[in-house]
């Protein structure tokens, strides 16, 4: 089984934050565990995770701001500042952090701002929000998802961003139906919360490479082995950069291993808590 249908959680918590309400799901007991999303879905990329981890840890599932039901921006803000408020609100921490593609830049950049809140670092298909993926595959995907959102093109945007389930490598044609039906389902839902043109109130977060060797808590980098050489090169360098990093890649699946591979994933990451 690759996705779960359903997953039976407590009741969706809310936080109230300083520009809106900011949702997260919990799950389990013991140390704390907190997985982040990719871009354009929520929580629900995990549900597959989440009962394995949440046998042995207490695990929380946030929808970042302006995804799944987190309040949108009505003024700047950073990712990793929203996390650090809400690990406040829990009084939890220091947490291990496990985030893909998006969620991956937000547990970097909670490694460099928010330190004294980070146990561990899992950067899923991911590096820091300084990296861009020069392949050509990649490049197209992006130019067609900005084309087909500013021309309101709902159904072009969902056919080029659900690309990245097979990756480079293979066809749609190659992946269970059931992982791309579950992102579309999500990035609907998320994409309902916005309107065409507004703006991006998310602030990067700089020099994140240079900062990178200060950071000395474990961190894993865990990749499909079908994503595009630059994600997994970027990620071996993160890996290579950290005081203590290392590299896994899952054979097989391209950009959602937590998806596509859920047992694996799960077996890795566990693994790596285990040496915590």
């Amino acid at each position: 089984m690759t996705v779960a249908s359903e997953l039976k959680y407590p009741a969706m918590n809310h936080f109230a934050s300083a520009d809106g309400d900011l949702a997260y799901r919990e799950a389990g007991t013991g140390d704390l565990v907190v997985l982040l999303h990719s871009g354009f879905v929520d929580h629900r990329v995990f549900d597959a995770v989440v009962p394995a981890l949440a046998s042995a840890h207490r695990v929380v599932a946030a929808d970042i701001r302006g995804h799944g039901a987190s309040a949108n921006a009505s003024k700047p803000f950073r990712w990793a500042d929203d996390l650090a408020d809400l690990l406040r609100h829990l009084d939890a921490g220091p947490a291990a952090l496990v985030g893909v593609s998006m969620g991956g830049i937000v547990v970097t950049d909670m490694l460099l701002e928010h330190p004294e809140l980070v146990r561990a670092a899992v950067v899923a298909g991911a590096s820091t929000g300084e990296f861009e993926d020069s392949d050509p595959w990649h490049r197209a995907i992006q130019a067609e998802t900005a084309r087909a959102l500013a021309a309101g093109d709902i159904e072009s945007w969902l056919t080029a961003f659900l690309g990245y389930v097979p990756g480079p490598h293979r066809s749609p044609a190659d992946v269970d139906p059931a992982v791309p039906r579950r992102l579309r389902e999500m990035a609907l839902h998320t994409l309902a919360k916005h309107t065409p043109g507004e703006p991006n109130l998310h602030v990067p977060v700089t020099d994140t490479w240079a900062r990178l060797p200060q950071v000395g808590v474990p961190v894993l980098t865990l990749n499909g082995a079908l994503d595009t050489p630059d994600v997994i090169a970027a990620a071996q360098r993160l890996a290579d950069t950290v005081q203590n990093g290392r590299s896994v890649l899952v054979e097989g699946t391209a950009h959602y291993p937590n998806m596509e591979k859920p047992e694996e994933f799960t077996a890795i990451v566990e693994e790596f808590l285990r040496t915590l």
